[in-house]
């Protein structure tokens, strides 16, 4: 029985280890890429901005449309009705014509016409010169594609940045964990020691209640981090678009950490990669293209056509009547040109706004990758010190151990020391953390992978 016992629990560590999801950050962003619903939504305005440049350019080809019109009235539209008689015949002499001694007979005339018709019209109109509106649509459908494109891009680097973030914020949680169970293991060393004392009668039992409140804290503490660990997975698996896990593990450490150097950018350099600047350079061109439709609108506009129709009334002794006919038309809106100088005005306005939003923002990007670059340093700097602040406390609570063990401490000052230096531990990890975090933020700021980064 012993030996079915040791193999089953030996078969469920295995199934347990085998059904552990192990993911490094690279994979959990190819995720992201792949299932977030934000990148998924950009792909397909992307897809809408491709259909609009499509459709703009159909406005080069000749406009065709063809009509068809069939109708039955109730009574016919047009209605004649002559009445019949004797009508002098006219020889020419006026005179003659009120005393005239010869007549014709007419039998009357009773005229119905159109109760019942059908038509049929195609026309074909080809725009020769519409003030350019054509073309520059066409580059305003271009410049629509190229913005979502970028748009997309932001997205993108959103979406990898929140990954990140949220990637390493379970490291911590991980690295914690560690830090709480060396915590514990250095309790419970102290609990047995301070058990055995107390048998012995060597110290009172508050001592040993000390250690137990202790780990009663450390019991508690350790619940709020589980806790929250599977509630940063949760929000992790969103993010990334897989089903929640909550045996994941993140495969990444705080172990290896580079120097700030080695993520750096120049700024001038990086600033055109921006996606935001180039957005900014696509809002300007836009708005130099909206002028030029503006004044597409006072231009003479010419174009030429061709049409033909067919006409059935339906009636007796009548046959279908067809005709075409081809046609150029010219169109100069000339009482529109004094208003249309404003609008024009108006809009070379908006171009200058978005010239100086564009210098105004470039700055402001500079600024924003500068303050980045700040962080991933100072982050570093409090790495270096809280790296020195550990090591003074791993070597007091060695210390501190050794006192205690000799008599020369209390057992409270002993138990401060742990705390004290799983409080610094902890400390580091968050520094290594906001390090991360800190690069992420600074990578995403310069349009740089860090990939790339590590490859150097």
């Amino acid at each position: 029985m012993k030996k079915i016992i040791i193999i089953a629990a030996t078969l469920f560590l295995i199934t347990e280890g085998y059904s552990q999801t192990t993911l490094s950050l690279q994979e959990s962003k190819d995720l992201a890429i792949k299932n977030n619903v934000h990148i998924k939504n950009s792909a397909l305005e992307m897809e809408m901005a491709q259909e609009v440049k499509k459709n703009a350019f159909t406005n080069y080809f000749p406009k065709v449309s063809a009509t068809a019109f069939a109708m039955r009235a109730m009574d016919p539209i047009i209605k004649f009705n002559m009445p019949g008689g004797n009508l002098p015949v006219y020889d020419g002499n006026p005179a003659n014509l009120a005393t005239a001694t010869e007549f014709a007979y007419f039998p009357g005339l009773n005229l119905q016409l159109l109760d019942r018709a059908t038509v049929g019209l195609l026309n074909i109109t080809q725009p020769i010169f519409v003030g350019g509106k054509i073309s520059n649509g066409n580059k305003l459908a271009q410049l629509g594609v190229d913005v979502k494109e970028k748009q997309q891009q932001l997205s993108l680097n959103e979406t990898l940045l929140k990954t990140e973030q949220q990637y390493w914020q379970i490291v911590v949680l991980q690295e914690k964990e560690k830090t709480i169970a060396q915590y514990e293991a250095l309790l419970n060393d102290v609990s047995k020691q301070v058990k055995d004392a107390f048998k012995s009668g060597l110290i009172i039992k508050n001592d040993a209640l000390k250690v137990q409140i202790k780990q009663s804290e450390l019991r508690t503490n350790k619940s709020k981090l589980q806790s929250g660990k599977q509630l940063a997975i949760r929000q992790f698996c969103q993010t990334i678009g897989i089903v929640y896990d909550s045996a994941l593990v993140l495969q990444e450490d705080l172990q290896n950490i580079q120097l700030p150097n080695t993520y750096y950018t120049d700024i001038e350099a990086a600033l055109p990669n921006r996606a935001e600047y180039q957005l900014l350079q696509q809002s300007v061109k836009a708005e130099q293209l909206q002028t030029k439709m503006k004044r597409g609108d006072y231009m003479p506009q010419l174009a030429v056509g061709a049409a033909g129709y067919s006409f059935n009334s339906y009636y007796e002794g009548t046959n279908t009547t067809t005709n075409g006919l081809v046609y150029g038309t010219v169109s100069i809106p000339i009482s529109d040109w004094w208003g249309g100088s404003h609008a024009i005005k108006e809009h070379k306005i908006k171009e200058q706004i978005a010239e100086n939003t564009f210098n105004d923002t470039k700055g402001l990007l500079k600024l924003q990758m500068e303050k980045a670059w700040t962080d991933v340093n100072e982050s570093y700097r409090q790495i270096i010190m809280m790296e020195e602040t550990v090591k003074q406390t791993d070597e007091n609570l060695k210390v501190m151990q050794t006192s205690y063990n000799s008599g020369v401490v209390t057992l409270s000052d002993l138990l401060e020391a742990q705390a004290l230096q799983t409080e610094t531990a902890d400390k580091l990890i968050e520094a290594k953390t906001q390090y991360q975090l800190a690069i992420s933020t600074y990578l995403q700021v310069t349009g740089t992978s860090r990939e790339v980064k590590n490859m150097r």
